[in-house]
């Protein structure tokens, strides 16, 4: 197997699909960064209209649906990502306020100016941070609002190895200072910025990858593609863990003008 580390949409779409839907959440987040980011956003009611884009299995869009009274549509690219969301929903009596379904955040099925919210968390780098933000401005209502994490440097400067690997996986990697830039370009005025500590990353998505890693082996021995996914996801763990103060994800709260 190869070291070097690969985009993660270079694998299997159905190895990929099984490997996430193991684990509660498909990228770092936490249930108190979610509510931590609501709690800027105003004048939601049950009348709203709220999209989730790159929903994954929904672990964001339940904190959501328990802490919103409007309803909500989650939108991912995989199928069982959206089948686990809709159970979950089902199970927890929200499904009159929550619906999933399987779409292309860039081929978004809603109407001009029909959006209160639209909540993207660590997703939005599958089409890239200024594409996402200009297309969907369309779909939000005047006043609406856009919360999305995005990776980020936290530094001007950093070193080689950590530098190469982002800007492999995701060469629109950037400062906030330029993403805020884009944002104000794009039509918004921003409402507020945080970045996630590292439970966000460690706690909530490497360790349960741990477990989740070795029974995806154990359904695929001696399947290289497997391996080498394995493979890159620890690299990235290991990255993480040593060059975390160079970088990280940063929720933005912004709002259409």
């Amino acid at each position: 197997m190869s070291n070097e580390n690969k985009s993660i949409v270079e694998f299997d779409f159905n190895l990929i699909c099984e490997y996430f839907s193991s684990i509660e959440r498909q990228g770092p987040g936490s249930n108190k960064a979610t509510l931590k980011a609501l709690g800027f956003i105003e004048n939601l009611d049950e009348k709203s209209m709220i999209a989730d884009l790159g929903s994954g299995t929904g672990a964001q869009t339940m904190v959501l649906a328990e802490n919103t009274t409007g309803t909500i549509t989650a939108i991912d690219l995989f199928p069982k990502f959206i089948d686990i969301l809709n159970s979950n929903a089902n199970r927890n009596s929200m499904q009159n306020r929550v619906n999933g379904i399987v779409g292309s955040m860039d081929n978004l099925p809603f109407q001009h100016e029909e959006l209160d919210l639209i909540w993207s968390e660590g997703a939005i780098y599958n089409i890239g941070f200024k594409k996402g933000i200009d297309y969907w401005r369309q779909f939000l209502k005047k006043g609406g609002y856009l919360a999305v994490s995005e990776a980020c440097w936290l530094t001007q400067d950093r070193p080689g190895e950590i530098f190469d690997f982002w800007n492999k996986a995701y060469p629109e990697i950037d400062t906030i200072s330029a993403k805020v830039s884009q944002i104000y370009d794009a039509g918004y005025s921003l409402s507020a910025l945080f970045t996630l500590p590292d439970n966000c990353w460690i706690d909530n998505f490497y360790i349960p990858q741990r477990v989740a890693q070795s029974e995806f082996l154990k359904r695929h021995p001696n399947n290289i593609v497997a391996a080498e996914l394995v493979e890159n996801e620890r690299l990235e763990a290991d990255l993480y863990s040593k060059y975390n103060e160079f970088y990280g994800y940063v929720f933005f709260i912004a709002k259409k003008i």
